[in-house]
């Protein structure tokens, strides 16, 4: 089968890559169906304006500011510790009522085409779900340490601030041209590209290929499996 020639924004690098830094939700998990309608349904019952193409735009932000975007433009007020807990408490209690979430299709393939080009495998998410972050490892079993895993709790300044990636940097001890970031979310890529790494979008939401583009995305592939078959070519060019 060819693979599906990526659209591209980037030129080649010279710097060899020593580590790829990997989203989690919409990345690694098919997972963000359920966030979507989880935060879409009780942000909408609370009272705030929330679709779920909203979900997507903003998705990577911490559960602070994600609803703080949400009252500022239905209330125009900001929020408060106390009504971030009640609504990000409902939306953990509602996304319990879905399935869970399958593996990416394609992201082991990815994962295993990683581990033969000899890179270091980190995750940086924006999740602080107890029950979500457990998953990595019993799904993952073997491709992630403790301390290869960024999420929420581990910073104030979630996506699209460059924090996250720059923590994930900073474990991995790479610099931001030894680096490579694979995401799905335009707010991730903004976060990923303030932190001066190269970054390969996988457009595996509702989102249009330009919405990943225009926030400065390298690559931009359909899907997890044809990063996978096009990984060994591209880290040649990285």
């Amino acid at each position: 089968m060819t693979s599906p020639t990526p659209k591209t924004a980037a030129t080649a690098a010279s710097s060899r890559v020593k580590a790829v830094l990997f989203d989690m939700d919409g990345v690694l998990f098919d997972s963000m169906p359920a966030h979507a309608a989880s935060w879409a349904k009780v942000c909408t019952s609370y009272g705030l304006q929330m679709s779920v193409r909203d979900v997507y735009l903003n998705e990577g932000r911490t559960a602070h500011s994600t609803i703080e975007v949400l009252t500022q433009r239905t209330w125009g007020r900001s929020t408060n510790d106390e009504e971030v807990e009640r609504i990000y408490r409902l939306k953990c209690e509602e996304f319990k009522n879905y399935p869970d979430a399958p593996v990416m299709a394609g992201a082991i393939a990815v994962l295993d085409a990683v581990r033969l080009t000899g890179q270091q495998i980190y995750i940086v998410t924006g999740s602080a779900q107890d029950s979500l972050l457990s998953r990595i490892y019993t799904h993952f079993p073997g491709y992630f340490e403790r301390d290869r895993v960024v999420c929420g709790k581990d910073y104030r300044l979630g996506k699209p601030h460059p924090d996250p990636y720059l923590i994930g940097l900073q474990r991995a001890a790479v610099q931001p041209d030894e680096a490579v970031v694979v995401e799905n979310a335009p707010l991730g890529v903004r976060a990923a590209k303030a932190a001066g790494i190269r970054t390969i979008a996988v457009n595996t939401g509702i989102l249009d290929d330009s919405d990943l583009l225009g926030e400065g995305a390298d690559w931009v592939f359909p899907s997890m499996a044809a990063l996978a078959e096009a990984w060994p070519r591209l880290v040649e060019t990285l």
